[in-house]
């Protein structure tokens, strides 16, 4: 028998404040096109050579998953699986630059071995003395669902009781730039930023768990008829009904191209429904989609939807939300679907 899945509790480290759930109430808001990451004071929880040594995609994640695990009573997870599009960028064009500059003669090795993709899932299991499946996903927009599915199926067929599931993207000044240059951004009200979004799901009853995980999906150029006959699966599954689901959470990142993808999807999908967003707080990355489902979570175990998220401004603060669904597409290619549900149903 297929058991639940919990989030059971989730961390960040963004554009918002660190570690922190603040801007459900005192969000902060930006009109620049890149925006870097907060960082905590990291000095306040590193000794001082591992605050000089790693990459701060490194620090951050570390961070988000000793906290992560520090909540949920977790010394050491069952399983780390992460998901990152960028992988360690400051640290690999940190090499590169020494490549071009100094050849192949005096070249620091750290940079390089803090260079992979896989780099920090391998840092916090060693950190975490996790000896057991560990794995990065690198697919674009996708890199996070594909490590929450992962982590989701694992858990649903009992090969695991906890798992530490993350999604972490960094990005530096030199590669914004070049995102300009090849159109990737335009203008809008979208910006870039950066993403360490830690969480641990388990199969096991959580007194004090932010919801219940109950069905990932992703897709590759669907039609309308996958999505809706998708979204019906798992609602049958999860026990819940179309009319129940309180609102869509959606990936938009306010740009009119991607504006005008969501618009004809969700007018088609789900023509009534309230439809909510976050990349106005969080920004745009490969793994934004991980703050999406920190903050969808967090707004069910709160149990309050901020008017701040709402798409529409006249809408206000709703109460007693109990089931979101959260809808991704990039480049009208990759598609997406986590349902969420408060524990207390």
């Amino acid at each position: 028998m297929f058991k639940p899945v919990y989030i059971s509790t989730a961390k960040q480290i963004s554009a918002q404040s660190p570690l922190s759930d603040d801007w459900m109430e005192h969000p902060l808001l930006y009109g620049e096109s890149f925006v870097p990451a907060v960082d905590p004071d990291y000095r306040q929880y590193f000794p001082p050579n591992t605050v000089r040594r790693q990459g701060k995609i490194l620090k951050r994640a570390l961070l988000v998953s000793r906290q992560v695990t520090d909540a949920a009573g977790t010394d050491s997870p069952d399983a780390i699986i992460t998901g990152t599009g960028f992988g360690c960028i400051e640290n690999t064009k940190i090499f590169l630059d020494a490549l071009l500059k100094e050849g192949e003669t005096f070249l620091k090795p750290t940079h390089f071995m803090q260079s992979t993709h896989n780099t920090v899932s391998s840092l916090i299991a060693i950190d975490c003395r996790c000896h057991g499946y560990n794995m990065t996903y690198s697919h674009k927009a996708i890199s996070f669902e594909c490590a929450l599915l992962d982590a989701f199926i694992r858990l649903k067929n009992g090969e695991a009781a906890n798992v530490l599931a993350g999604g972490h993207d960094e990005l530096t000044p030199h590669f914004h730039t070049l995102l300009q240059r090849l159109e990737r951004l335009e203008a809008g009200t979208a910006f870039r930023s950066e993403t360490a979004v830690g969480m641990i799901l388990t199969n096991r009853p959580a007194r004090h768990a932010l919801c219940r995980l109950d069905g990932v999906e992703t897709f590759y150029r669907p039609d309308g008829q996958q999505l809706k006959q998708a979204l019906d699966r798992m609602l049958a599954y999860a026990g819940y009904r179309y009319d129940e689901i309180d609102a869509i959470m959606t990936g938009c990142n306010g740009m009119p191209a991607d504006r005008q993808a969501y618009d004809c999807r969700c007018a088609k999908l789900f023509p009534d429904k309230k439809r909510l967003r976050y990349k106005h707080l969080s920004g745009d990355s490969f793994t934004s989609s991980a703050m999406g489902v920190y903050i969808a979570a967090t707004c069910l175990h709160r149990r309050q939807i901020p008017a701040h998220l709402c798409e529409e401004q006249t809408h206000a603060a709703q109460d007693g939300a109990k089931c979101l669904l959260l809808y991704h597409l990039s480049e009208n290619k990759t598609h997406s679907l986590i349902l969420l549900s408060s524990c207390g149903n």
